[in-house]
């Protein structure tokens, strides 16, 4: 029997995930429409993919209105890293909220299934670990990281409310520290930051002590798990944590890093920034029930992967 060729929709098709997420659904036989505003995508990351007959690329922002036909909706546009997220902090909160409006406008018209990719921040600084998805958080709705943390927590109050009110059939997950190759080189992120420093034997930042953990998630897995849940029966809509539930110290992580890398880097200490979470760790029990995945690929084989992605940028850059 003949697959069909669905045309999917992915917002923020331009960045590090979702240009990922493009390239997948392309080889899957679909059409995918990638829409972006560039603020924090790049053209860099889906140039590859232009010639194919099966992509279209559009430049738009979501906070205004955009019409198409299409099968499902992708929406994971929204600047992701603090360093992005907190340079323009209302830009960062209209994406999400106007955003999901828009787009939820957009799949309660042409009435299609719609796939919200919200965050472990929604979590916030947690006292509660691991993090199971019926936690509410301990998020500060007036510091520094709120327009990301309070934008996401707001576009999913949207989510369940078009679903309540108009039927809309959605989807939410909750994406935990994700990397790999793609990634921006200047983002502010730890992964990101650390290989950066290794590869030029600069001295390896560590923002507090180096104690706080997090769990960290290699991109395939990410999109193994995205497509997964939009597949999944209509009657799961989530919330869903996915993430790799292994936990490690920046600590440790920093000290794997220059071990992968041979690097000649020393590790210095600056103060812990405002609200950063001390543990970030997902339950994926629900993800392991209702959507039969869990990350396959560990820490070591990921970060050997996006390291030789880094020296690459770095050499040709």
């Amino acid at each position: 029997m003949k697959r069909i060729r669905k045309k999917i929709l992915v917002t923020g098709g331009a960045g590090f995930i979702g240009s990922h997420l493009c390239e997948r659904l392309l080889n899957e036989g679909n059409e995918v429409i990638c829409l972006d505003n560039y603020f924090t995508g790049s053209k860099r990351n889906i140039l590859h993919l232009m010639q194919n007959p099966y992509f279209e690329l559009i430049r738009h922002d979501i906070t205004s209105p955009f019409f198409i036909e299409v099968d499902e909706i992708y929406n994971l546009a929204c600047p992701a890293s603090p360093i992005h997220y907190q340079c323009n902090p209302i830009k960062t909160i209209k994406t999400s909220v106007m955003g999901a409006i828009n787009m939820l406008g957009l799949a309660k018209r042409i009435k299609v299934p719609i796939l919200q990719a919200s965050t472990s921040e929604v979590y916030g600084d947690p006292v509660v670990h691991p993090q199971t998805e019926s936690y509410w958080g301990n998020v500060n709705p007036i510091g520094n990281r709120s327009c990301y943390d309070e934008g996401k927590r707001c576009a999913e109050t949207l989510f369940m409310d078009y679903h309540l009110q108009n039927q809309v059939q959605i989807k939410i997950i909750r994406i935990f520290n994700t990397y790999g190759p793609k990634m921006h080189p200047n983002d502010g992120r730890v992964v990101s930051n650390f290989i950066m420093q290794a590869l030029q034997n600069q001295a390896i930042t560590i923002y507090g002590d180096g104690s706080q953990s997090r769990s960290f998630q290699y991109i395939d897995d990410l999109l193994d798990g995205m497509i997964r849940m939009m597949a999944a029966d209509k009657s799961f809509i989530g919330p869903v944590n996915l993430g790799n539930p292994n936990e490690f110290t920046i600590l440790e992580l920093a000290e794997r890093i220059i071990r992968l890398t041979g690097s000649k880097s020393k590790i210095i200490f600056e103060p812990l920034p405002a609200d950063d979470p001390r543990q970030r760790q997902p339950d994926i029990t629900l993800a392991r029930k209702k959507l039969g995945w869990e990350p396959r690929i560990q820490l070591e084989e990921g970060l050997t992967a996006t390291i030789n992605y880094f020296k690459d940028f770095i050499k040709n850059n």
